[in-house]
């Protein structure tokens, strides 16, 4: 696993993470690098019949995490089937009013993902992509997904389009704290896959201190996280000692 870096974690109701019956399976399908379990969650929760907007809601977040997947192991076809799926999922949120914060922050990364489906479209979907994480944290200033969609739009776009990394940063921080002032980081693949990417955020910008102490964090959370155990953090280890050297 290589790109786990994915577009971005996600957020429910008052930017909270999901407490359904599925979340276990979720995480614990991240953790284990195994997303033939995460995707059966998902599959199951799709069938599932007269959802509410709260079902609906947690079955788009385990839809754009596993969008995320697709599309950053080349697995478009089935990131597009996915994203088709997430798309009427956030059309239904959005027709209701349900948390127009969090919709607007799904909205900043759904244009994300049609970047990396066409670059092409860049330039229209990267002005919606930052228009729409802003709005998200307009309507609710401690929308953590908002927060990391600005912290995306500006660690992916180029320094000469006035992307920053170290903006990047303080985006990813803030969300991280949001976060944990709700206490809702047991069990969660939303708050693993921020700090996964607070690590390599800090790693680009060579400050090895911080990051390493970010992955040790993990580790100690979840020593099991096969990732970070076996690939993520070796590698990091490797690239310092190289540096240092």
């Amino acid at each position: 696993m290589k790109k786990l870096i994915f577009i971005l974690p996600v957020i429910l109701l008052s930017a909270s993470a999901p407490e359904g019956p599925y979340r276990s399976d979720v995480y614990q399908g991240y953790v284990s690098n195994r997303m033939e379990i995460w995707k059966n969650a998902l599959d199951r929760m799709d069938e599932t019949g007269n959802k509410t907007n709260e079902l609906i809601a947690e079955l788009l977040n385990y839809q754009y995490g596993y969008i995320g997947y697709c599309l950053g192991f080349n697995r478009k076809e089935e990131g597009k089937k996915y994203f088709e799926l997430a798309q009427k999922n956030l059309d239904i949120l959005e027709r209701d009013g349900f948390d127009l914060s969090v919709v607007h922050a799904y909205k900043s990364a759904f244009s994300g993902f049609r970047i990396t489906l066409n670059k092409i479209t860049a330039p229209v979907n990267g002005k919606k992509s930052i228009d729409n994480a802003r709005m998200a944290i307009k309507l609710n200033n401690e929308n953590w997904l908002g927060y990391i969609q600005l912290g995306n739009t500006e660690f992916y776009r180029p320094s000469t389009f006035g992307g920053s990394k170290k903006e990047a940063l303080g985006y990813y921080l803030k969300a991280k704290e949001l976060i944990e002032k709700e206490g809702d980081t047991v069990e969660n693949w939303n708050y693993l896959q921020l700090l996964v990417v607070l690590g390599q955020t800090y790693t680009y910008l060579n400050d090895y201190a911080n990051a390493e102490a970010v992955f040790k964090n993990i580790l100690k959370m979840e020593p099991g996280f096969v990732y970070v155990r076996d690939e993520l953090y070796p590698a990091f280890l490797k690239k310092k000692e190289t540096l240092l050297k």
